[in-house]
């Protein structure tokens, strides 16, 4: 080994050990308490959890209760095969999410990526079964041509429905120059925009409440103080594994014994 490619191993060895040796001691420790104390601090820190959960499920029936804007603009989307319009979106359910992803020309990524911020929202949604079984789409719109939308989801493993934009559905819906999630409902053909969230806001959406608590009829269950006249059914009857929704049988809690 020549004197040159000895001082670059032992510069590397060095780095390595330093970046280490950061790792390890940048961590500050708590407390070390006993069990008991343990379970103290877990308990009362417990009740300002269970407030949070109270006041986020108040939030949710807040939404609920948001007033309904009528969207009679025609907007057109393209998808695998043809076209499709606002209403086509709904796949024939009552409700539609829909996120705008930033994946086009310009955008960091392209033409192989949609952004990091996009692309990690894309990653934490959860199975779309269990949402479709509430009556609620949700899917994806970005400026990217179809191709490359299905080539980048063949790529990452995405699965939610992913149209293109082709209009000014972006602009006119709060979302052409940042992300952002919008919630809609139907009533036969008539389309309302129900909520709408970005920024922070739409960076815990993922998992199937957190979808559902943002849409006007909520997760639909019957503990929910929702408006009169919304649909309710009891909580875990409903809940099937993903692939038993059709003719599966009914769920239940999931309880030892």
């Amino acid at each position: 080994m020549t004197t040159a490619e000895t001082a670059t191993e032992t510069a590397t060895e060095t780095a390595t050990e330093t970046a280490t040796e950061t790792a390890e001691t940048a961590i500050v420790k708590s407390p070390v308490v006993s069990a008991a104390e343990w379970d103290a601090a877990r308990e009362g820190l417990l009740v300002k959890e269970k407030a949070m959960t109270r006041a986020r499920d108040a939030l949710a029936a807040e939404r609920r209760r948001m007033p309904w804007f009528a969207v009679t603009q025609e907007y057109a989307f393209e998808r695998p095969g043809g076209t499709a319009s606002l209403l086509d979106l709904f796949e024939g359910r009552r409700q539609l999410i829909v996120y705008r992803a930033f994946f086009e020309p310009g955008v960091h990524g392209w033409p192989d990526h949609a952004c990091v911020g996009c692309s990690m929202v894309a990653d934490q949604v959860s199975h779309l079964a269990h949402l479709n079984a509430r009556d609620t789409t949700l899917v994806f719109v970005s400026r990217a041509p179809q191709p490359d939308i299905e080539r980048v989801k063949a790529r990452m493993g995405w699965r939610m429905p992913w149209f293109t934009m082709t209009d000014d559905f972006d602009r006119d819906f709060g979302v052409d120059e940042w992300h952002g999630t919008n919630a809609f409902i139907r009533d036969g053909d008539d389309v309302y925009r129900t909520y709408f969230v970005d920024n922070r806001g739409d960076e815990a959406l993922g998992n199937l409440w957190s979808y559902l608590d943002m849409t006007a009829l909520g997760r639909q269950e019957t503990w929910e103080d929702s408006p009169e006249g919304r649909p309710q059914s009891p909580p875990y009857e409903w809940w099937k594994w993903h692939d038993e929704y059709e003719g599966g049988p009914a769920g239940e809690s999931c309880r030892a014994g």
